[in-house]
């Protein structure tokens, strides 16, 4: 539901997605979001590897505004998902997750674009 409602609002992110077995890419994102919903009673250790999942989406080529398409999409799939309990409030709390987590990423994968046109090298080396 997810990417299928990603792909609708965003169709320039199908091409990161080519080569991509989507059944373990549909895994990913649920552990990832276990992971950070997990992780905001400790943001300390969760910006460390929210950072490092910014930098790798640097690699992968997702832009700035791809971010706010996912965002989208993630909404709305949880929109669906809940029904009647998404509320003004849980909609709130989701949203600023969502903020929260890809200003990190985006900031992080910011900082290794900068630093590759300094020192030209794979992203990857920089996570």
């Amino acid at each position: 539901m997810f990417y299928h409602r990603l792909f609708e609002i965003d169709p320039t992110t199908r091409k990161l997605f080519r080569a991509t077995d989507m059944v373990a890419q549909r895994k990913k994102l649920l552990q990832t979001l276990a992971f950070a919903i997990g992780g905001l009673d400790n943001l300390d250790a969760l910006v460390s590897k929210v950072e490092d999942l910014g930098r790798r989406h640097a690699g992968y080529g997702v832009t700035d505004a791809q971010y706010d398409s996912v965002g989208a999409a993630l909404l709305w799939t949880l929109e669906q998902g809940l029904g009647p309990t998404w509320t003004p409030p849980v909609a709130a709390a989701w949203s600023e997750v969502y903020r929260l987590l890809s200003g990190i990423m985006r900031n992080a994968a910011a900082r290794a674009q900068r630093l590759q046109n300094v020192w030209p090298a794979p992203l990857d080396v920089f996570v």
